[in-house]
């Protein structure tokens, strides 16, 4: 028999307690009774099936697993790009504190998902570049977050179909042997200016790569600072207006057999992003036998309840006429 929680100073407190307690009982029920023509093969009866579902009770909390099987347990894998705009769009503060900085915050936490896959960073505005290759480091991939900053690409304008590309060829060219699930996170305000994007998506549908979309932003929007100042309009000399584009996100994932999730303060969907990336089925990439054995503790508390059901219908007479 192999026990699932096997803590010995648990069961031996349990039963010095049950045990103190109930000699306790036993003194003060034998002083009431000592004038009295007591039965005593009740009051045995009642220590014996007591102390039986007590034990019962010990069994089936130590988790009692009778019998082993040996189980096939396959190992799965995923590589996942995410693609993360860096326009200075991403500045705006229709999201506290800003949006870079709440992308960041909820970055981390997507990461600390999918710590048993590859998971690379991309950052984008017009032009894309590597920020992180595919690894399983999860401390190189967080190190990485903390340093994202508009400074880090070239800003004249937003190509979303920058990224993907890149995704694209990384995945083509990958070195690794393992056949893995191939899938992008692109996370923008969802503005774009590049001319390639119907293109590239139609490669990454026959390539067989998910890209899954989170817009990021308000469809209010709001001005985009720049220093002690905001950026301005130079052809009406009003501030710039950063407002989330959803058509071209929801075309993406769409077109690539993905889903569009949104992240604002009203609308908070990355934990449904989750759980459409854990429900991707990853590629095998290697199954090994591990012994197995069924918990059995709900029989040994079928019986401690049955017991103890009795013990109360079962009276327990003092006194003989």
């Amino acid at each position: 028999m192999i026990w699932a929680y096997p803590e010995k100073s648990l069961i031996t407190a349990l039963v010095v307690v049950f045990s103190v307690l109930y000699l306790i009982y036993l003194f003060r029920f034998w002083r009431i009774n000592r004038r009295l023509k007591v039965k005593k093969h009740r009051l045995f009866i009642k220590v014996g099936l007591r102390s039986l579902y007590f034990g019962l009770f010990l069994i089936a909390l130590s988790g009692p697993s009778i019998g082993s099987a040996m189980k096939e347990i396959k190992q799965e894998g995923k590589d996942i790009f995410i693609a993360i705009d860096l326009s200075q769009s991403m500045n705006a503060q229709d999201i506290g504190p800003s949006r870079i900085q709440r992308m960041k915050f909820e970055l981390k936490n997507l990461i600390r998902s999918f710590s048993s896959d590859r998971i690379g960073l991309i950052i984008f505005s017009s032009e894309a570049f590597i920020q992180c290759p595919l690894t399983y480091d999860q401390n190189v991939l967080q190190l990485h977050l903390d340093g994202l900053n508009t400074n880090l690409v070239p800003n004249h304008g937003t190509d979303i179909a920058a990224p993907l590309s890149m995704a694209l060829k990384k995945f083509q060219n990958d070195e690794s042997q393992e056949p893995k699930s191939k899938s992008v996170i692109l996370i923008s305000d969802g503005e774009d200016f590049g001319e390639n994007l119907s293109d590239v998506l139609v490669q990454l549908n026959d390539a067989g790569v998910k890209v899954f979309t989170l817009g990021i932003g308000t469809h209010g929007g709001s001005t985009i600072p720049r220093g002690n100042s905001i950026i301005m309009d130079p052809n009406t000399g009003t501030p710039v207006i950063s407002k989330l584009e959803t058509s071209t996100l929801k075309r993406i994932a769409s077109r690539t057999n993905g889903t569009y999730f949104e992240l604002s303060d009203e609308t908070q969907e990355l934990p449904q992003l989750i759980s459409a990336i854990e429900q991707l089925e990853g590629a095998v990439t290697g199954t090994r036998m591990i012994e197995a054995s069924a918990n059995k503790y709900f029989y040994f508390l079928l019986a401690a309840l049955a017991l103890a059901m009795l013990d109360m219908v079962l009276p327990l007479k003092t006194i003989s006429l």
